[in-house]
């Protein structure tokens, strides 16, 4: 009996474990961030922690210390408005470290700091300006890398350690030479209390910068009517030469954040490291953008003659012939629209440097005479194969549409297949000079 209850509950596993297996979720979008990626982004990062200690500076502090050469059981101390004028790190690394986040180490800073100050002791009560100049700073920590429960990356500080081997202070106003002649016995219990106080202090400005990072937005409009959704699927996977990050990467209408009915499959990056950046984008990130596409109705498109016009003046031979040919099927007295849309979602096949975009659609021809509705002369289905060249410039998505291959089928009718080739011919002369010339100039570039 309890053989029996161990093959069934094997029995479940078995069927269990390739359902959770098929609901996996996967990346539509893969980055890779090098070591030389790393090393190229110390200098901006640096430039952001600059800015950011320049704005906020440093929290005062204050203290008590006895000062025995000049016989004075104690000194009390209060720095405030800290301010730091110069930031200087020039040897700085940023090194991966397996499953866990990034090791910043740096020796050799060195920073340049003013200061207001004030003292009290049994002989004296005084305050006014400073300068306060740290050098041999050195530094080293572990920045931790995790996921935030809303999908944006993480990262926390552990195991700091700073040690600040110099210090000169200066001090200004009326008896300023007076304290200057014994400003450096002072630095000494500056130097201690800096050393305690400045991994609180750095690790405080990491979680500032941490939450500047969780407000990042990881939802993005293209358009008005389309978002595409890259929030971190998982922690960043970390190895000894680069940082992973898998992003959802899929496009939802902005009023439907329902997930497509497919799934991504998985996709793996090449096993280099010659760049700083590797971007790996799946099939199912322009299968999702088109279907987002679809369910908006972006790929609705009428052309009225005033646009057909507008258009088709690029190719002023085909023009003549166009709707000479058109005439010779119907009598044009009245305006002509041309109304194409797609019945279902455009298929993508990616292929090598660009892919391919096949198109079942709808053409439906129509004219309008005055005060009237429109009046269909002619629907027919047809199928459009079209190479897309893809390229990304700042936050502007730029596709560029090119027609392979044209299929036109017409309705069950007396029409001849003489009149539906000369059809195809005509419409794919309005694909060629006029839908894909539209289709290329829509912006898809972001919108906020």
């Amino acid at each position: 009996m309890e053989a029996m209850k161990i093959l069934i509950l094997w029995g479940y596993f078995l069927l269990w474990n390739p359902l959770t297996q098929s609901t996996q979720l996967y990346p539509g979008i893969k980055v890779r961030i090098t070591q030389k990626g790393l090393d190229y982004g110390i200098q901006a990062a640096m430039e952001a922690i600059e800015v950011i200690m320049k704005t906020n500076g440093i929290p005062d502090f204050k203290g008590s210390e006895s000062l025995d050469f000049l016989k004075v059981d104690y000194v009390d101390y209060n720095f405030s408005n800290i301010k730091i004028n110069m930031f200087s790190f020039p040897n700085i690394s940023l090194t991966p470290v397996p499953e866990t986040g990034i090791k910043i180490l740096t020796n050799h800073g060195s920073t340049n700091i003013s200061m207001g100050w004030e003292i009290m002791s049994p002989l004296l009560k005084d305050g006014g300006g400073a300068t306060l100049f740290l050098g041999e700073i050195f530094f080293s920590g572990l920045g931790n890398l995790s996921r935030s429960d809303t999908g944006h990356p993480s990262m926390h500080l552990v195991d700091c350690h700073v040690q600040v081997g110099h210090a000169h202070i200066s001090f200004s106003g009326e008896l300023s030479a007076l304290y200057n002649s014994f400003a450096h016995p002072m630095e000494k219990p500056i130097l201690k209390t800096l050393n305690k106080r400045l991994c609180t202090i750095i690790t405080d400005q990491f979680e500032e910068i941490n939450a500047n990072i969780s407000s990042l937005e990881v939802v993005t409009k293209f358009g008005e009517d389309v978002v595409l959704d890259y929030s971190l699927l998982e922690p960043p996977e970390i190895t000894q030469s680069s940082i992973d990050l898998q992003l959802k990467g899929t496009f939802y209408p902005v009023e439907n954040f329902t997930d497509p009915p497919f799934q991504p499959d998985p996709f793996t990056l090449p096993e280099r490291s010659d760049s700083m950046l590797y971007l790996g984008i799946s099939e199912y990130f322009f299968k999702s953008a088109s279907f987002a596409y679809f369910t908006t109705g972006a790929f609705d498109i009428t052309l009225t003659t005033k646009e057909l016009y507008k258009h088709l003046i690029q190719n002023p031979q085909g023009i003549g012939s166009l709707f000479s040919q058109i005439a010779e099927l119907y009598i044009m007295s009245r305006p002509l629209m041309v109304r194409i849309l797609t019945t279902e979602p455009p298929v993508i096949n990616l292929e090598p440097n660009n892919f391919t975009l096949n198109i079942p659609a709808s053409i439906v021809m129509m004219t309008k005479p005055k005060n009237t509705t429109e009046e269909v002369i002619v629907s027919m289905d047809f199928m459009a194969s079209t190479s897309v060249d893809l390229a990304i410039f700042g936050q502007r998505l730029i596709c560029s549409l090119s027609l392979n291959r044209f299929q036109l089928s017409g309705p069950e009718s007396n029409r001849s297949s003489i009149e539906v080739l000369r059809f195809e011919n005509i419409l794919s002369s309005i694909l060629h000079f006029g839908v894909i010339p539209l289709a290329n100039g829509k912006d898809f570039s972001k919108a906020h």
